[in-house]
């Protein structure tokens, strides 16, 4: 009778996961390219543009002032519930649930590990740069301003970058860098971007985010997304490693782990000791005597033992037929009869 071993969730995922090929031979791993390299530069320069006309106070805040003035959630009423649900496509909480639950998906789906150490990567990316420049920058929000027509920064505020846009551009954008085919890149690349633009304007409509806000955190998105390749061998060696780490967890609980081996030492010499016992055929038969009878193995054999442990037991009185020519132990071959 076959008897499966009792796997728990944990081991079915990582056998689901170490099944050959671990990844797709179509699948390419993004590089950085000449192209890539000139939009990576290009992106920046448009980030440090947008950064230099607000600290300037140039005539991007007055744009972002009369906007503010405009006041567009009274302007659209109407709209103004369907809103308010679709900027949660910019909320990371959601939106990387969301997302980690497809990739989780295609991972299981791939035999890989790649796509949730990916979309683990950019967002640790997001977190630290868009993170670092509303904490460095300081600037309030529209609802909170104190001064008509300054820029508002380094007042201890959090609102610049736009972090609802910059997750709406990263969080759906992983989706088009890790599809499997270019028709489904220039797909995924098109909806994502129209997706990261109305979370962008729907935070604008609400007042919550200036315009300069939301343009700087399309591009601190992009640049998340554009630097992604330099990530990749930082990510295969993580995937290795885990991988390794599994193999290494369970030979350790099936307790498979080659034993360390045994220290190689000198044979060392015992000498022999002087025999007190008597070798003849009488001092045996002496010693035999003076034993107590021991009861034979095959009536009782221990539990312990299982049946190829066993030693095969005659039981007592000889089977084999008498025979004449047959000569008794101990019998010198002398004493043999004539004619054997």
């Amino acid at each position: 009778m076959r008897i499966e071993p009792n796997l728990t969730r944990l081991d079915r995922v990582f056998t689901r996961l170490d099944r050959e090929p671990e990844r797709p031979a179509h699948i390419d791993v993004p590089r950085m390219t000449r192209h890539r390299v000139v939009l990576f530069g290009s992106t920046l320069a448009f980030y440090a543009a947008i950064v230099w006309l607000v600290v300037t106070t140039s005539w991007l805040v007055r744009l972002d002032w009369q906007v503010m003035f405009f006041r567009p959630y009274q302007q659209w009423a109407q709209i103004h519930w369907f809103v308010d649900y679709y900027v949660v496509l910019g909320q990371r909480g959601p939106t990387a649930v969301m997302v980690a639950a497809w990739l989780g998906w295609r991972s299981w789906r791939q035999h890989t590990v790649r796509p949730l150490l990916t979309l683990g990567a950019s967002l640790l990316l997001l977190n630290i740069t868009v993170g670092a420049a509303k904490i460095g920058m300081g600037r309030l929000g529209p609802h909170y301003a104190t001064v008509i027509g300054s820029n508002e920064m380094g007042l201890g505020g959090d609102i610049f970058p736009s972090g609802h846009t910059a997750n709406a551009v990263v969080t759906w954008g992983i989706l088009a860098y890790l599809a499997s085919t270019p028709r489904a890149r220039r797909w995924l690349s098109a909806l994502s971007a129209l997706t990261a633009l109305g979370v962008g304007l729907s935070t604008v409509y609400l007042g919550t985010h200036w315009l300069s806000d939301v343009l700087l955190g399309w591009a601190a998105g992009l640049l998340v997304l554009l630097a992604l390749p330099w990530c990749e061998p930082l990510i295969a060696r993580a995937e290795t490693g885990i991988f390794d780490l599994r193999d290494r967890w369970r030979d350790r609980r099936t307790g498979t782990a080659p034993a360390p081996a045994a220290p190689v030492t000198a044979p060392v010499l015992v000498p022999s000791l002087p025999s007190t016992q008597d070798e003849t055929p009488a001092g045996r038969a002496a010693a035999t005597a003076g034993r107590a009878p021991r009861a034979p193995v095959y009536l009782a054999p221990g539990p312990h033992t299982t049946r190829a442990e066993r030693t095969p037991v005659t039981p007592a009185g000889s089977r084999r037929p008498p025979h004449p020519d047959r000569v008794a132990r101990g019998t010198s071959p002398a004493a043999r009869p004539a004619g054997s």
